[in-house]
């Protein structure tokens, strides 16, 4: 059961009918998607377009890297039942058909401006969900995850569309969890576009159901954050997160049965149950992210999910420079202590698996950095600096 509406954007009509007309004189190709990722096909049909592609593997999500087997006495997202080697290798595949894939939105050009696109799910965090009895939130996580990646690239979200499936429809649930797109859709500034409702029996467990969502932005193509003029000495500015955010929940679970605590029982050292810790929706960073922007000296951001700050910030990075990251800078909150305590996680896994408190890094310039800081208006951190180098280490 789909659904659509229209969204007025005097931008996004600028910019298709720069399109038009800059294409007006060029054969028209019928796109087939494949499925997998629509830019394969793009960049073959039209290979004067210059298209950055983004690819991101659940598994990547759930675990950064391969980190042992427990050896340490400590849980890995590998003793959770997560093999981040088969999704690694699926993307390194699909990069051979789609060069250019590993951002976090892809940049399709229109005009003279690049739409920016995203898409994610949830992740075992819906375990969660039907667990509480908390569904009016779920939603907010799922537009997070996708107008996060893209705000990335300095875009602006546009427009949202939802899938929502099920094994027979539940409309007052239902309800509940679109109500949380809605209000994500809201915070991020853009439209819910339309949707798809699937009813599937006997596909997924009665009473469960699961999600996957799609964003569009638009950024202008002089306007594009990309990371290119990254240099050594530039700042690593970190913004707060609200908790685990949408990845990581199979290690969580893992920690959470281990533990011999239930969702019921009050955090430790904490003033909300486990349960309503851990289901704290994902933070929406479009509004203070295009902000930032706004003020000048931002040269990269960091989105940080699956694979922390370990795999995350090399990303935006020119070859040849790393990050060094201020321990301490930052105070992490006590749900993060915790899981680690709780799963007896070592430091190194906890920092390529979790955000630790930080859910984006913004690197700028050391003017702009002072600046952002001295004026308080957006709660940030000092978390560390760019480096020569590689990876990231910690001081």
């Amino acid at each position: 059961m789909a659904t659509a509406s229209i969204a007025s954007n005097t931008e996004l009509s600028r910019a298709i009918a720069a399109s038009i007309r800059h294409s007006s004189n060029k054969p028209l190709a019928t796109q087939q998607p494949t499925g997998r990722c629509m830019f394969n096909r793009l960049s073959d049909r039209f290979p004067h377009l210059s298209v950055r592609a983004t690819r991101n593997s659940s598994m990547s999500k759930e675990n950064s890297r391969k980190s042992g087997d427990g050896a340490g006495g400590g849980l890995t997202y590998k003793d959770a039942g997560v093999d981040i080697d088969a999704g690694s290798e699926l993307v390194r595949r699909i990069a051979k058909m789609a060069p250019g894939i590993g951002g976090f939105g892809g940049l399709f050009p229109l005009g003279d401006s690049y739409l920016v696109a995203g898409t994610d799910g949830v992740g075992t965090k819906l375990k969660l969900a039907f667990e509480t009895g908390i569904h009016e939130t779920i939603g907010i996580d799922l537009v997070a995850m996708s107008v996060n990646d893209i705000v990335t690239s300095g875009a602006k979200p546009l427009f949202f569309l939802d899938y929502y499936a099920t094994s027979r429809l539940d409309v007052d649930l239902a309800e509940k969890v679109i109500k949380g797109i809605v209000d994500g859709c809201q915070q991020s500034d853009c439209t819910l576009l339309g949707g798809e409702t699937a009813e599937m029996p006997d596909f997924y467990a009665e009473g469960e159901y699961d999600l996957s969502g799609f964003a569009v932005g638009i950024v202008k193509k002089e306007s594009v954050i990309d990371g290119k003029n990254i240099a050594a000495g530039d700042v690593l500015v970190g913004l707060p997160s609200s908790g685990v955010h949408s990845n990581g929940f199979s290690l969580v679970r893992r920690v959470l049965a281990q533990s011999g605590l239930s969702l019921n029982d009050q955090l430790p050292g904490g003033s909300l149950t486990l349960g309503e810790a851990l289901m704290a929706p994902t933070f929406i960073y479009v509004k203070q992210v295009l902000d930032l922007i706004s003020k000048g000296g931002v040269k990269g951001i960091a989105h940080i999910t699956g694979g922390g700050f370990t795999d995350n910030i090399p990303r935006v990075f020119p070859k040849g420079l790393g990050a060094l990251i201020y321990k301490d800078s930052w105070k992490v909150p006590t749900l993060f202590k915790w899981i680690q305590e709780a799963g007896k996680i070592e430091d190194a896994e906890m920092s390529r698996t979790f955000n630790m408190g930080i859910g984006m890094v913004v690197v700028m310039t050391e003017e702009a950095s002072r600046r952002i800081l001295e004026e308080g208006q957006h709660q940030a951190y000092r978390i560390g600096e760019v480096v020569h180098g590689e990876g990231v280490s910690y001081n």
